[in-house]
């Protein structure tokens, strides 16, 4: 593909984004499926209509559908992408029923996991990851198991992150970005991924437009599901390079892993339990806007993802560890800004 039909293909994914959000909002209003504002975790004044990921998910695969013969340049076959299609499927009922039922946490993550067993069963599978210190591992009957753990991480990265407008959205945006660059790279050429990485980065800038601060409409569950989704399965597909998908999302992941031990210290269960120590409330809560708070997990995901374009291996370990440095030292400073703003009050 050439430069002008790779921009042709991003563009119509925007298009489609914006025009399947609008009528995805439509849906929602139509049908009562919104979120009100008023509990600790909600931002909007508004009723605001939820379903949005229909709109991604809608732009995304009909994009693909229209060039299926280039998915299929590669060593990924029809099986391959069928299986990544009914998972999303599965993310989309499941989100569906969840934002109009308000599913139990026990229901809720049924459709995740049959999202990451569809995938398994579709034969997408990492027969091997590099060895920082040298050499390869093969992983052999491994395989299912990290690409289960890793999917259901993913999925619930981008669900917790989905707390203020346009964060998750605009995070995937740079990552799905970022992963058409690197698929574009001679050493790891892969048009195949890349092309379709592209296609979801448009999707997201098409919904991001009614999704932007003050926002028109949400992802919901099953849109919030869904990003983290594609992402860690384009990641996987794109060759196993999982550690390029861990410094993109790497601040949101180490604040989920944070969360979950915080929790589970105080002797509550992480995924029943919600409250405002997500690090973007507490960014909100230190005075940044929400649109400010966006642009600084951005900065992260695209100053960290693109450094992975020019590493090796232990390079990118040594990047990962930095990240953690970061993610800590920001823990810190912002206990301490909090303690110092009670004492002040």
């Amino acid at each position: 593909m050439s430069i002008f039909s790779y921009s042709i293909v991003f563009i119509s994914a925007g298009l489609l984004g914006a025009v399947f959000t609008f009528f995805a909002l439509k849906l929602a209003i139509k049908f009562n499926i919104t979120d009100s504002p008023g509990l600790l975790r909600k931002m909007h004044l508004h009723k605001t209509p939820l379903l949005g990921g229909l709109g991604v998910f809608l732009a995304f695969f009909v994009v693909l559908s229209f060039i299926r013969s280039q998915l299929l340049e590669g060593n990924l076959q029809p099986h391959h992408w069928l299986g990544f299609f009914v998972g999303a499927c599965f993310l989309m009922i499941g989100g569906f029923l969840d934002d109009k039922y308000s599913l139990k946490p026990g229901q809720q993550i049924i459709w995740p996991i049959l999202a990451a067993v569809a995938v398994i069963i579709g034969g997408v599978q990492i027969e091997k990851i590099t060895n920082p210190f040298g050499g390869l591992v093969y992983l052999q009957y491994f395989s299912p198991l990290l690409i289960f753990v890793w999917l259901l991480g993913m999925m619930y990265t981008t669900k917790l992150l989905d707390g203020i407008d346009g964060l998750v959205t605009s995070v995937t945006a740079v990552g799905s970005f970022i992963i058409f660059l690197f698929t574009m790279t001679t050493r790891y050429y892969q048009p195949d991924v890349g092309v379709a990485a592209l296609v979801l980065a448009g999707a997201c800038l098409g919904f991001l437009f009614f999704n932007w601060h003050p926002a028109k409409i949400f992802l919901g569950e099953g849109g919030s599901l869904l990003l983290g989704y594609i992402l860690g399965v384009l990641a996987i597909i794109s060759g196993g390079k999982i550690a390029i998908a861990l410094l993109i999302m790497g601040i949101p992941i180490m604040d989920v892993a944070w969360t979950i031990f915080r929790r589970l210290r105080a002797g509550k269960n992480p995924f029943k339990f919600s409250d405002r120590q997500h690090l973007h409330f507490r960014l909100l809560d230190l005075g940044l806007s929400q649109r400010q708070t966006v642009f600084v997990y951005c900065a992260f995901s695209a100053v960290f993802g693109l450094t992975a374009l020019f590493l090796q291996s232990q390079g990118k370990i040594l990047m990962l560890a930095l990240l953690g440095f970061i993610m800590l030292s920001i823990v810190i400073s912002l206990n301490y800004l909090e303690k110092r703003q009670r004492k002040d009050s």
